[in-house]
């Protein structure tokens, strides 16, 4: 083990959380109650993944957590520190988010009530339909960049530790498409100067992360880290980022689903996707233009994955059309619909039908664990900028180039660089 490993297992990492929703407190609520209570973290592969013996023996026993293998941080050693827009602790807001069973929240009640967030940064410009009620004081961008700074500076020596990430799991903002200030940093930082209406909440957050040297992982699909100004401040001082848009329930099944159609190299004439929800995130996305931020995420996928320059006889014709609803009532127990349309031997056309019920919290939350602590991983290897290996947690790969959206192949190229395929 390296000397930047033997620090990852002996030092706190605090993780920085823009969002105390219900993502962010399913996240913590699991953490603490194995913590406490031994309850499984199931879906992470920072702590389920098994490596095996280098000798090759199939005996169980010679099979180590990746965890173990990487020297990454134990549970206990995080340490949490949040945002939001309401003052609400992080029990209050998961009992409100309705995500966990009230038996579940109860017994790691006493750790959510210790997390209290601070007062997030809001524009009611890019997240219309929510109300907030606690918020940073100021009037200008360079004002609220410098209160996180200062928010991130306290929280490290509140918990004794310089190590730090940033995974942003609050609400998805407005359709944003890059503009000037956005292309260089010294261009992003007269924006913030200036008071520049095109700079977001999102971004202000990962400026003053990376200026406080601290890495960060974008759940959400605004524009954010994928701008030259940021990707440029993360080369600049060193720090990995990370993605855009948690990877969870209809995308997944299907990055999942159509490489094997890709593989049998049957035609798919339409893909019709929707969904119903009734969560923040579902009254959120009933804006139209933070629907389109979220469409432009999802819609790429298929694409990328069918290849319709190279068989356009088989996916030339695609029709694939992305809907979401909201549905009060559904809370946080999502429903995706899927009809797919495909075409068989001698064009003959079939029919895929997919129902998948899920809770998009519980499928994020061991993502948010995943990020925090491989983010972490690379900065201990001296790694920085777009980590693009680590596509396999999310809607838009980042790539520099050719985008790959293929489940397994991101599986696959997640595992070799962390050298346990």
């Amino acid at each position: 083990m390296n000397q930047s490993q033997s620090n990852v297992q002996n030092n706190t990492l605090l993780v920085l959380i823009p969002g105390l929703g219900a993502v962010g407190t399913t996240f913590l609520a699991g953490v603490f109650a194995h913590i406490r209570h031994g309850r499984p973290i199931v879906g992470s592969i920072s702590q389920n993944y098994k490596v095996s013996d280098p000798s090759g023996q199939p005996n169980p026993r010679n099979f180590t957590p990746l965890s173990e293998h990487l020297g990454l941080p134990s549970l206990s050693n995080l340490a949490f520190a949040a945002w939001d827009i309401t003052p609400e602790n992080a029990y209050e807001s998961a009992k409100n988010a309705g995500v966990l069973t009230p038996q579940d929240l109860e017994m790691v009640r006493e750790d959510l009530e210790t997390i209290e967030p601070m007062p997030g940064v809001f524009i009611s410009d890019y997240v219309r339909r929510l109300d907030p009620s606690y918020v940073k004081k100021g009037q200008s961008r360079s004002q609220w960049v410098d209160a996180l700074r200062a928010d991130i500076r306290e929280q490290k020596a509140k918990h004794g530790t310089d190590r730090a990430v940033m995974v942003w799991c609050a609400s998805t903002e407005r359709f944003l498409d890059p503009e000037p200030v956005h292309q260089s940093l010294a261009a992003f930082e007269q924006g913030l100067a200036d008071n520049d209406l095109s700079i977001a909440p999102s971004q202000m957050y990962a400026y003053a992360a990376l200026m406080e040297g601290v890495p960060m992982a974008n759940g959400a699909p605004n524009l954010t880290l994928e701008i030259p100004a940021l990707q440029e401040l993360a080369l600049q001082q060193g720090l990995p980022i990370a993605g855009k848009d948690f990877k969870t329930g209809q995308t997944f099944m299907k990055t999942l689903l159509a490489p094997g159609l890709k593989a049998k190299l049957l035609g798919v004439q339409g893909w019709f996707s929707t969904n119903i929800l009734g969560n923040k995130d579902g009254l959120v996305l009933d804006e139209p233009d933070n629907f389109r931020t979220k469409e432009h995420s999802k819609l790429e996928s298929l694409h990328s994955i069918f290849e319709a320059e190279r068989y356009p006889e088989l996916y030339g014709d695609l029709h694939h059309t992305v809907r979401i609803n909201y549905y009060p009532p559904r809370g946080d127990s999502k429903e995706g619909w899927d009809n797919i349309d495909i075409v068989g031997w001698m064009g003959y056309p079939m029919q895929i039908k997919i129902n998948f019920l899920c809770k998009d919290s519980i499928l994020a939350a061991p993502i948010v664990l995943d990020l925090a602590l491989l983010l972490d991983w690379a900065h201990g290897q001296g790694w920085s900028g777009v980590q693009e290996w680590m596509s396999f947690y999310f809607k838009d790969p980042h790539a520099q180039e050719q985008a790959v959206h293929d489940l397994m192949q991101q599986h696959g190229t997640l595992l070799s660089t962390l050298g346990v395929e």
